[in-house]
């Protein structure tokens, strides 16, 4: 019997469920307190705000009703009040400055602008911790604020200036959310946080900064800077912030001369540090030595000198990516201290061959899109770690890639080859290998050798390759015994290739020749999840 491959198979799929991934302004947005204690009951306090929610007489819960005034009759005693979602425009100072025992208020997403928020509006509310006023249309910050909070949201307004008692003299605050603003220099005084040297979080990002400010509180853990205007960071500006951990600059106009070898040296805690596109043209002096995370990607960076990095010694993750790198920009040595990197990312650089000196603890080498022409006997022969290589989109032929490259890489997990111009797969592959890639290449023909010794791989990516029936070889596939997907998509196979592998689970053979499938074609593959014929 042979049935058209014009019929549709019945594919036998799971479909894994996904989780969703906020925004950055989701990251920088801060939590709300629980208000109420969990599910609000539908009995009401008396007294309670009409369509309000008031669990106790502590908690008034008006979100979300589209109130276009500020409710009356709210209870004297409330302590969390929350009127977010809703279109409130203005707030009335008579009624607010009743309510001095509020701890909590939540104005976020209304449409209050700067003259329906009276200068003392808060001023009576010598109880308040938490205020959130993001998402409005305010053009200028509350000029003051009780000494008593401790989070402050005004991120997404329009805002263009802050006040000197807006957050200053707050000897509790912890938290200042400012992101999403039109903020410049000029609206943001020197003085702006003196006497709040406990604040914690800052930040900052998304408004028009030209260099970064001084004077910020020294107790700083995270401070938010990205897609600003940043051209200069002052002498001396972050020479007291030795508790900082997390610092983010990426998206900025900072370039090496903006700079001094003092900026990073005395952030001894920093952690995490993102200097991403950027105007760089060399690596920064001076970076303490316990950052883990160092994303220095699109910049204009052209070389790697021999201590560059070597003081940053705890260093994890180096992000060099979308750069001006070329291998002879490299030195040898550049890499010598970073005993403790494990991955490493110099896709989108000029690399016309693997650099040298790669880091011997690397687990993960991203350098694909360069312009890496050949690999030698010894590129990596000191990476014994390396679990995952990408080298897809180079200048790579079967011929210039050394039949023992890959010797010494015996915890190799991946390796990816796509977009090259391969006409065979690369001899002497790993055994640990699970995933080999090889789409787009100029493959035309499989043989059991190349294969052999590969009983562990369970993805063959083969796809928009020139493989066709008589260019595989008999025996091929009884190599590759725990084999799950076989992708031969795009290539010029005339029919089903016989005798694939057991475990195959999901097999790809659209955009091929293929007119007819025997009845025997798939008898081997008893464990089949999914087929793909077009």
């Amino acid at each position: 019997m042979r049935l058209s491959c014009g019929c549709l198979l019945v594919l036998f799929v799971k479909i894994p469920s996904f989780c969703l991934v906020g925004s950055q302004d989701d990251e920088d947005a801060p939590p709300f307190p629980r208000l109420g204690g969990g599910t609000l009951p539908k009995k009401n306090t008396p007294g309670c705000p009409a369509n309000c929610t008031c669990p106790s007489e502590e908690t008034v819960e008006c979100g979300g009703l589209d109130l276009h005034v500020f409710p009356g009759n709210v209870s004297r005693a409330v302590q969390h009040l929350s009127l977010q979602n809703n279109q409130l425009r203005e707030l009335p100072y008579d009624e607010l400055a009743q309510l001095t025992s509020l701890k909590t208020l939540n104005l976020h997403n209304n449409h209050i602008i700067s003259d329906g928020l009276p200068d003392e509006a808060f001023e009576s509310l010598e109880s308040l911790q938490y205020i959130y006023l993001a998402n409005n249309k305010l053009t200028v910050a509350p000029q003051i604020l009780p000494s008593t909070v401790r989070i402050v949201d005004l991120a997404a307004n329009l805002l263009t200036e802050v006040y000197p008692l807006t957050f200053g003299q707050k000897a509790n605050l912890r938290s200042v959310y400012l992101h999403n603003n039109q903020l410049t220099n000029t609206g943001f005084p020197y003085d702006a946080f003196n006497g709040s040297d406990a604040v914690s979080t800052m930040i900052l990002s998304s408004n028009q900064l030209s260099y970064l400010p001084q004077n910020l509180p020294p107790a700083l853990v995270r401070l938010h800077l990205q897609n600003n205007r940043i051209t200069r960071i002052p002498r001396g500006a972050l020479s007291s912030h030795w508790k900082l951990q997390e610092l983010y600059l990426q998206n900025n106009n900072l370039s090496n001369q903006g700079m001094d070898p003092s900026t990073f040296s005395k952030l001894k805690s920093l952690e995490y540090l993102d200097l991403s596109n950027n105007n760089l043209t060399e690596i920064p002096a001076g970076f303490p030595p316990n950052i883990m995370i160092l994303h220095l990607g699109k910049n204009r960076i052209g070389s790697l000198p021999r201590d560059s990095l070597s003081r940053v010694r705890g260093l994890q993750y180096l992000l060099l990516q979308n750069n001006r790198l070329t291998a002879a920009g490299v030195h040898p040595d550049a890499f010598l201290k970073l005993r403790s990197l494990h991955t490493l990312h110099l896709y989108n650089n000029r690399l016309e061959r693997v650099p040298p000196g790669l880091p011997r603890r690397v687990r993960s080498l991203m350098i694909l899109h360069n312009q890496i022409a050949h690999i030698g006997l010894h590129d990596f022969a000191n990476t014994y770690l390396l679990a995952e290589l990408n080298l897809s989109y180079n200048r790579l032929y079967s011929a210039k890639i050394h039949r023992l490259a890959f010797r010494k890489l015996r915890r190799l997990q991946s390796l990816d080859l796509s977009g090259n111009q391969l006409t065979l797969l690369p001899a002497g592959l790993p055994p640990s290998l699970e995933v080999l890639t090889l789409h787009k290449n100029q493959i035309n023909s499989l043989s059991p050798e190349l294969l052999a010794n590969l009983s562990g791989l369970k993805e063959l990516h083969l796809a928009h390759n020139r493989l066709r029936i008589g260019a595989i070889s008999p025996g091929t596939w009884q190599e590759l015994q725990g084999l799950k997907l076989l992708d031969l998509s795009n290539n010029e196979l005339s029919y089903i290739p016989p005798d694939l592998p057991e475990s195959l689970e999901y097999l790809y053979l659209q955009h091929n020749r293929i007119a007819v499938i025997g009845a025997e074609a798939f008898h081997t593959i008893l464990d089949i999840r999914a087929i793909v014929l077009r």
